[in-house]
């Protein structure tokens, strides 16, 4: 089935945090969120689709000497390209995002950074994926399952020659899944933790504690900063609150963001874990290590030897390292075992990671990782995405520190709560992400488009020039 894409558009509000949120080198306390409409004709109507992103500073490149409104700045020149990379084109949704890819990441880098390239690339996907489905009344599951995108995951990994749509879907679809919730590296772990300024009166948790029992949460998801001492008494702390919550068989992921210069390092925090009762209990539960190394040194063959190594430990993830079609197979080639599934690296992407994990059929894994998915289009859409993989679990942060549903046009939040009431709910006078038991509902993938079938109100966004000649972005280091 073939589309013709008329025209790409961007539109962007700025979203205030509602608590500092401190991973990686950066403390975010605000940022935009990106959407972008495709309007283009399929089967021959006139049709929109749309897709949004927070871009959020100091993931995509972590370069220090830059602000976060360079970064972001960064971004949205990066959806522009894609856009002029888009428009114009006619054939199906795979083929045209293909040569988007080739253009504008694959080829002649703009900013220098994959990531960031490839930014643009993923949200102009995720757009003309949406319009795509409303274009065929169909969900992406079913577009997927029928062959509407034309995706060859051949064409990007020979070793996955062959396949389709059909065959990766997971099937049946969860009808749910388990909430990883983040704890950041400022977050409050007890009440008595709690400082006077971070007090807020909107009745959602802001220590650890609070949120275990507010929701019933039993999968977390914990950063590491690089510092093995430090990294270990906050860990062990973090099972401690756990353990006093009652929690049964916890679920822990643990989350480097590129901060370890060297395996030594890692070796030296899994060592102090396994020398304290505490630290044992959060190895007893822990999934898998994320991203352990700069993304320079992740896929360099000379690191396998100490890779292998480490690897005999903990299951490694590549994250920011997975910039490109082939990463995911040349880490798997050097020890890594698994890969991060986040919307912004792209869907056919991680389609075609999917894949070669059941070619290859040796446990090697995909894990569902957040990059701050606020409602309702990059949550949802990240949602639908994971439910077609079938992953079990997944990390989720937006809910905590961002101000549920304010985040958009309060009109559009109770079109998404009417259309929605598994997935948000009221809470006194605001509209907020709906948890139950730790879980999150998974019935927008049945959603004709991309996750989202109601109406989104463009008009109530800003242009991104108003943006980017706004004051926003002094307070995020």
């Amino acid at each position: 089935m073939e589309i013709e894409i008329h025209a790409v558009d961007f539109a962007a509000s700025v979203c205030q945090t509602r608590l500092p949120f401190r991973f990686g080198i950066v403390t975010l306390t605000e940022a935009p969120v990106l959407l972008a409409r495709v309007r283009a004709r399929v089967e021959g109507r006139e049709v929109e689709g749309w897709s949004g992103d927070l871009c959020v500073p100091k993931w995509f490149e972590k370069d220090p000497r830059k602000s976060a409104r360079d970064d972001v700045a960064s971004l949205f020149r990066s959806a522009r390209r894609a856009a002029t990379a888009y428009t114009g084109s006619i054939g199906t949704p795979f083929s045209i995002w293909h040569v988007a890819d080739r253009r504008c990441v694959e080829g002649n880098l703009a900013s220098g950074t994959r990531l960031v390239d490839g930014f643009g690339v993923a949200l102009v996907e995720r757009a003309m994926i949406d319009a795509t489905c409303r274009g065929v009344d169909r969900s992406f599951r079913d577009a997927l399952s029928e062959d509407v995108f034309g995706f060859e995951p051949g064409l990007l990994l020979p070793q996955t020659e062959g396949l389709r749509g059909r065959d990766i879907i997971a099937t049946p679809g969860p009808e749910s899944v388990l909430l990883r919730h983040t704890v950041g590296g400022l977050d409050p772990l007890r009440l008595a933790d709690v400082k006077a300024e971070d007090i807020r009166e909107d009745g959602h948790p802001i220590a650890l504690e609070e949120d275990i029992r507010r929701f019933g949460l039993r999968a977390f998801k914990l950063k590491a900063s690089g510092e093995p001492e430090a990294d270990a008494d906050r860990l062990c702390e973090i099972a401690q609150v756990v353990d006093e919550c009652g929690v049964v068989a916890p679920v822990y992921t643990l989350d480097a963001n590129e901060s370890f210069k060297n395996t030594a390092g890692i070796h030296d925090l899994l060592d102090r874990l396994e020398a304290r009762e505490e630290g044992r209990r959060i190895l007893a539960g822990l999934t898998y290590l994320e991203q352990p190394l700069p993304r320079i040194k992740t896929l360099d063959p000379s690191t396998e030897a100490d890779i292998r190594a480490l690897s005999g430990r903990v299951d490694l993830l590549i994250d920011e390292a997975d910039d490109c079609i082939d990463a995911f197979d040349r880490a798997l080639n050097i020890g890594y075992r698994g890969v991060s599934v986040k919307n912004c690296k792209g869907v056919f992407r991680a389609l075609t990671n999917r894949a070669l994990c059941i070619v290859r059929g040796d446990g090697t894994f995909q894990t569902s990782e957040d990059l701050t998915n606020l409602p309702m289009l990059p949550l949802q859409q990240d949602l639908t995405t994971l439910a077609a993989l079938g992953l079990t679990h997944s990390e989720r942060n937006g809910h905590h520190f961002f101000p549920g549903l304010d985040v958009i046009p309060p009109q559009e939040a109770e079109v998404a709560l009417a259309a929605h009431p598994d997935l948000y709910e009221r809470r006194g006078d605001r509209i907020v992400l709906r948890i139950e038991a730790g879980s999150l509902s998974l019935a927008c993938q049945d959603s004709i488009g991309f996750g989202y079938d109601a109406p989104v109100d463009w008009a109530a966004r800003q242009d991104l020039a108003v943006i980017e000649a706004g004051g926003w972005g002094e307070r995020s280091r």
